[in-house]
C-alpha cells in the first residue's frame, strides 16, 4: 500500500525535495491511486510473523523521536487480522518512554529487518495499549507460554499504511 504510505510520508517539504532531486513524478502516481483499504497479504503475514525483532518509533510530548528495538522468539509479533498487528511488551529496563509518549500521541512506525534476505517492512500504525486484566483471550493469543519473559500488557496497532522498502543498501548479516 505505497499509496496510503505516501499519503502519510509525502509531506509538502518531502514532494518539494523528490521535486529538486528529480523523483516527484514517480512518486506522484502512487498518492494519486484510488484509495484502496490498508490490508496485509499472505507476504506480509509471512514476513511479520517470521521476525524475533523490529524497531519501533514513537513521539515524545516534547516533539523528540524514541526508536526502540523490541525482540522475542519467532512469531511473537502476530497478526491478528488483515488491518491490525499485536505483540506482548515483555518488561525490561522499566523506564516505559514507549508507553509513555504513547498516552498522548498513539502513532507508532515499526521497521522489520530481514539482514540476510535484504527485505524492510515499514508500517505505521495507531496502538492501543491492552491490559492482561482488560483481554485476557488477545492477551493469552500473544504470549509464548514457552518464553521466559514477564508480560506487562500487550501492543495493538492498527495498521494505517505499509511499504517494503529498497534492498540497495541493507547489508546481508
Amino acid at each position: 500500500m505505497l499509496h496510503s504510505f505516501a499519503k502519510i510520508a509525502f509531506t509538502s517539504n518531502v514532494k518539494a525535495l523528490q521535486e529538486k532531486h528529480g523523483s516527484r513524478d514517480r512518486y506522484a502516481d502512487f498518492e494519486n491511486e484510488t484509495d484502496n483499504p490498508v490490508m496485509l497479504t499472505i507476504d506480509e503475514v509471512e514476513f511479520i510473523e517470521s521476525r524475533d525483532s523490529f524497531y519501533q518509533a514513537t513521539v515524545s510530548e516534547t516533539g523528540w523521536p524514541y526508536v526502540q528495538h523490541r525482540g522475542g522468539p519467532i512469531g511473537f509479533l502476530k497478526v491478528l487480522d488483515s488491518k491490525t498487528i499485536g505483540f506482548a511488551d515483555f518488561r525490561g529496563n522499566r523506564q516505559y518512554v514507549s508507553v509513555g509518549n504513547l498516552v498522548n500521541n498513539d502513532r507508532i512506525a515499526l521497521i522489520m529487518m530481514d539482514y540476510v534476505n535484504r527485505r524492510r517492512l515499514k508500517i505505521f500504525g495507531r496502538v492501543g495499549l491492552v491490559q492482561k486484566e482488560d483481554d485476557p483471550k488477545l492477551l493469552a493469543r500473544l504470549i509464548d507460554p514457552e518464553y521466559p519473559a514477564k508480560v506487562e500488557h500487550a501492543f495493538v496497532v492498527h495498521i494505517e499504511a505499509f511499504s517494503w522498502n529498497c534492498p540497495q543498501h541493507i547489508t546481508p548479516r
